[in-house]
């Protein structure tokens, strides 16, 4: 066995926002690897939303905060930073007060990079995590910001908050958009199917989306079946499996790019 199994083999990188990173991460264990950003992250297109619910936030409006996404708290610190500068010291020692519920290790990793850390820390990187990890707690007349990834209202946790009677106020941050046109997506899909992609690393639900939204899903999972499909955490996981694509790999802990590199190198040096 090679012990560089990713040498020369063609990873394809749907990632966005960290695809230099995460295609640095490849080329150093000797990869070639096929960048194609299906999404990008834009800041909400109405700001006046986000600010007032920062404001809200800042006021007291909220016991518990739950952050779905470490991109959602940076891009709610950059809407201050760009909007209310004078807001972010306030917005700061409030989110030192109030108790903060985490999904995952990119939100966790965004509050301590603030120096904060997560009271409460979900079992499992997913909706269902956050819930199992909110279960037994007495949530009756508490305030709980919610903060969402992209514009998926996540109806299912919001009932189940209402349902243990919280009073939940939603915040927006960033919405997903096409980072590259509908034909380079095809393009994709047809390298996909020919077999000359070696693996495809799935590193969020939306680029998934993005995907079957571009093409039929009998195309969609007929070309995913040619490779070997990594992805990066339980959530993107459940995504793939609800449509029918089968997962060959995926971190068992630490759902962050590094480890979906080795979990790649590990995927391709058995096949």
């Amino acid at each position: 066995m090679s012990d560089q199994p990713l040498h020369n083999r063609l990873i394809a990188v749907p990632e966005a926002r960290e695809l230099d990173l995460f295609s640095a991460l490849l080329e150093r264990r000797g990869a070639r690897v096929l960048r194609v950003p299906l999404v990008a992250i834009l800041d909400a297109p109405d700001p006046e939303p986000v600010l007032a619910w920062l404001q809200q936030f800042c006021d007291g409006s909220c016991d518990d905060l739950i952050l779905l996404t470490g991109e959602g708290l940076r891009r709610l610190l950059a809407c201050l930073a760009r909007w209310q500068p004078s807001l972010r010291a306030q917005f700061l020692q409030r989110l030192a007060q109030v108790r903060t519920i985490t999904r995952g290790p990119k939100p966790a990793r965004a509050l301590r990079e603030l120096g904060l850390a997560p009271a409460i820390e979900a079992s499992a990187p997913t909706t269902d995590g956050v819930i199992a990890s909110l279960a037994d707690l007495d949530l009756s007349a508490r305030r709980v910001g919610l903060q969402l990834y992209g514009s998926e209202p996540n109806l299912k946790l919001q009932d189940f908050l209402r349902g243990k009677r919280a009073q939940v106020h939603t915040v927006a941050p960033y919405v997903y958009a096409s980072a590259i046109d509908d034909a380079a997506v095809l393009a994709l899909l047809e390298q996909l199917h020919a077999a000359s992609v070696d693996a495809i690393a799935f590193t969020s639900k939306a680029q998934i989306e993005r995907l079957f939204a571009v093409a039929p899903a009998a195309r969609v999972c007929a070309a995913l079946a040619n490779t070997q499909v990594a992805v990066v955490g339980p959530v993107v996981a459940e995504a793939l499996r609800a449509r029918g694509v089968r997962i060959d790999g995926m971190p068992q802990s630490s759902w962050s790019m590094k480890p979906l590199s080795s979990e790649l190198a590990r995927l391709l040096a058995a096949g």
